[in-house]
């Protein structure tokens, strides 16, 4: 049914090894974390794209590794392709933990800033601001919080539980091969961008340049619409957008072709 090129075969072989031999310390080591952590390390921006998480984050980009990536390797050959998923795995990685730095920073001055001057209203702000999955959770003790903004109790233990968030947030990994994965969707739409692709749900046809763009705006709006309790790192599925865009653009400039 899929006729599995070199590259697309041990892209697949190397992520369902890795899956096998994954548990929690391989994602912590492997994964990709917060620059200014003690557990960044700078290979972290390579090796993050060959772990997932779950069985369901493993399939869902090794299928689209097996559906359309055979397709551009034929087009690039083994080696044009292998080094253009890497390339849009580790550019994704570079872009989001730029990203995630500004943000996360921001967290952690802002949390200092409570924890120097703290308040009932500046500890509900911080939560809602940075951490609004956890809102509820906390919602009982900011009402209490509020009701006795002097309680000594009530301060120290907001502080704790500001610093422990900020301390938690701020070091989960990043894991997936998604950014590689969008990359690959994008350059298949600027290939083939008139190829009828079909839908699984529901079961029509769609362009591929139509698809891919419903892809692309859907990813910024759930960045910029983030729901609490949304752990997908949309911002590294744009990237790998934006850095498959940009080799491509190059390409076509310095040979006349994207490939």
């Amino acid at each position: 049914m899929f006729n599995l090129t070199p590259a697309a075969k041990n892209i697949l072989i190397i992520n369902g090894i890795l899956f096998l031999l994954t548990n929690q310390d391989v994602i912590e080591f492997l994964g990709m974390r917060y620059i200014l952590s003690e557990n960044f390390k700078p290979f972290q921006m390579l090796t993050y794209m060959w772990v997932h998480a779950n069985f369901t984050h493993l399939f869902s980009n090794m299928f689209a590794v097996l559906v359309f990536a055979p397709i551009l390797e034929k087009v690039w050959g083994s080696k044009k392709f292998f080094v253009f998923y890497l390339l849009t795995g580790i550019g994704a990685g570079i872009l989001y933990c730029g990203i995630n730095f500004i943000e996360t920073y921001k967290f952690e001055k802002e949390t200092e800033n409570y924890v120097s001057n703290p308040s009932p209203e500046k500890f509900r702000k911080l939560i809602l601001d940075n951490a609004p999955e956890y809102y509820n959770q906390l919602y009982e003790f900011i009402i209490d919080y509020s009701d006795n903004p002097e309680n000594i109790n009530y301060i120290e233990e907001s502080k704790i539980s500001a610093s422990k968030l900020f301390a938690f947030k701020s070091d989960i990994p990043m894991v997936g091969a998604s950014g590689a994965v969008f990359g690959i969707l994008l350059a298949f739409a600027m290939l083939f961008p008139n190829m009828q692709l079909m839908l699984l749900f529901p079961p029509i046809p769609v362009k591929a340049k139509y698809l891919v763009l419903v892809y692309g705006i859907y990813e910024l709006w759930s960045e910029l619409n983030r729901i609490p309790g949304d752990n997908v790192a949309h911002l590294a599925h744009l990237g790998g957008m934006l850095i498959a865009y940009i080799i491509l653009r190059y390409w076509k400039n310095k040979h006349g072709t994207y490939y």
